[in-house]
């Protein structure tokens, strides 16, 4: 992979917008196309025999939103309403929502699962909250509306926080909301019974096994204490991410838990694969703990977690593709996996937007 243009900080504590690459959206607009965001690639081209699905649709919603906050609109106006399409598309006549779809656009599921539920609902939050326009704010009000009743009954430890998220995100717009509030607090609570249920000795956890996509859930105890000002969940918030920093940083870099095997409690966690989603939470936490406590060493723990894309990883290589605009989606053992598909790639993307935001407030 071509690693030529990314200008790594000698201090990966500190970034400034010179230490971050050009924008670059060629290999999201490679992705997508009428329909919406393609899952796979080979190498950097869509691998359509994979189809869609709408974990990374809303993942995609979710960058465009940030993109055109960031007054990038130009680049992420045209794409947001190919994103918000096919979630309008996938959601069934009781407000669930269907995950995949063919590339010749089947989508035979009743329903998908409870994770990608979520973070449609964590997408939708945000894009009406933050919206480049009225008529996208109502467009996304109506279908988060149509799925809120489903929002009570899930059991998904994933499910659940990324719905906090997003429901936190809609209060903000629409506050103050009681009713929305206290459905945080039922949610926050089924997490906080989760954490008390699994905390033992020095495992300070939500459940017995660390696994993919961590920090979204002490992200989302962060969102339920900024709308309920709840202690606890602050509490239990920090108290789970340094449980998960002493598992996941090393000598200052960042090192996900590896996919192949994850790491259960009592065992020796899996090193490899290493992917970009879980980044991208410790990034979008951060940003939260730093707003909430304006503490930097947050800051510092944001811009580490972002350089694992970089180079600051385990193998020293790059992940991000300055020439294609797509991150690589893994790293292995024995190098990276050289495939640039939309998770990994909107990952970064996410990522960046964040660190790009906080650099400049």
């Amino acid at each position: 992979m071509e690693t030529e243009g990314i200008l790594l900080s000698s201090n990966p504590h500190v970034l400034e917008l010179s230490d971050l690459p050009d924008f670059n959206f060629q290999h999201i607009k490679n992705l997508t196309d009428d329909t919406g965001i393609i899952q796979h690639a080979i190498f950097n081209i869509p691998n359509r025999k994979e189809g869609y699905c709408i974990d990374d649709n809303s993942r995609a919603l979710l960058l465009a939103v940030l993109v055109c906050k960031n007054k990038q609109n130009e680049a992420a106006l045209p794409l947001l309403h190919v994103y918000l399409s096919f979630i309008h598309y996938m959601q069934t006549d009781n407000g669930e929502f269907k995950n995949f779809m063919s590339y010749t656009k089947a989508a035979d599921e009743e329903r998908g699962s409870e994770d990608s539920f979520g973070r449609t609902i964590m997408a939708l939050g945000f894009l009406v909250n933050e919206a480049p326009s009225n008529s996208l704010k109502r467009a996304g009000a109506d279908i988060f509306s149509k799925a809120y009743r489903h929002i009570d009954k899930l059991t998904s430890l994933r499910g659940i926080a990324n719905s906090i998220v997003g429901v936190c995100q809609y209060i903000k717009y629409n506050y103050p909301d009681d009713h929305k509030r206290d459905l945080v607090i039922e949610l926050a609570n089924k997490m906080v019974r989760m954490y008390n249920d699994n905390k033992k000795d020095k495992w300070h956890w939500f459940e017995p096994i660390l696994t993919y996509d961590n920090a979204i859930l002490p992200l989302a105890l962060l969102n339920a204490y900024e709308i309920t000002s709840d202690e606890t969940y602050l509490s239990i918030a920090l108290e789970s991410i340094r449980f998960l920093e002493s598992k996941v940083f090393h000598s200052g870099i960042l090192s996900p838990i590896g996919n192949q095997g994850w790491y259960e409690r009592g065992n020796t966690p899996a090193k490899f694969d290493q992917q970009g989603i879980d980044a991208m939470a410790m990034v979008l936490f951060y940003q939260q703990a730093f707003r909430i406590t304006r503490n930097k060493k947050y800051l510092s723990r944001m811009y580490q977690s972002y350089n694992w894309f970089l180079g600051h990883n385990d193998l020293s290589l790059s992940l991000y593709d300055p020439g294609t605009g797509g991150c690589a989606d893994g790293l292995h053992s024995e190098g990276i996996n050289f495939n640039q598909g939309a998770e990994s790639t909107l990952a970064y993307w996410i990522s960046h937007m964040v660190v790009l935001s906080s650099i400049k407030e």
